[in-house]
């Protein structure tokens, strides 16, 4: 059975850091995608961050670009996104998700997806 489970939330000031860490079973971790997704208040989600464990290739939203940085430790089969300068507009509730073809921003590339990490981000 696939698990990811995403930790790491947390209330933080503008400016300030977090890192996220989804933990990730069942399933081949070294040949996989996975990727990470936000849901603000009143949107919808959104393609944050993806990496390709195979290969190393990721994926990164133009609004997190220069800020976020994902990366992957096959050693404990989990997959981090360290969020810097955070912003008001970075608060929401953060996914991750596994099983894509591609690394990609479109959660219908993913089959399968863990629970969400708030993340709140005060001005």
């Amino acid at each position: 059975e696939v698990q990811l489970q995403a930790s790491g939330g947390g209330l933080v000031q503008a400016g300030g850091s977090l890192r996220l860490s989804c933990a990730a079973s069942g399933f081949i971790f070294d040949d996989n995608v996975i990727g990470w997704f936000r849901r603000a208040p009143g949107k919808e989600r959104e393609g944050v961050s993806c990496i390709s464990t195979s290969d190393g290739s990721t994926y990164y939203a133009d609004s997190v670009k220069g800020r976020f940085t994902i990366s992957s430790d096959s050693a404990k089969n989990t997959v981090y996104l360290q969020m810097n300068s955070l912003k008001p507009e970075d608060t929401a509730v953060y996914y991750c998700a596994t099983d894509a073809i591609v690394c990609g921003a479109n959660e219908e590339l993913y089959a399968h997806w863990g629970q969400g990490t708030q993340v709140t981000v005060s001005s």
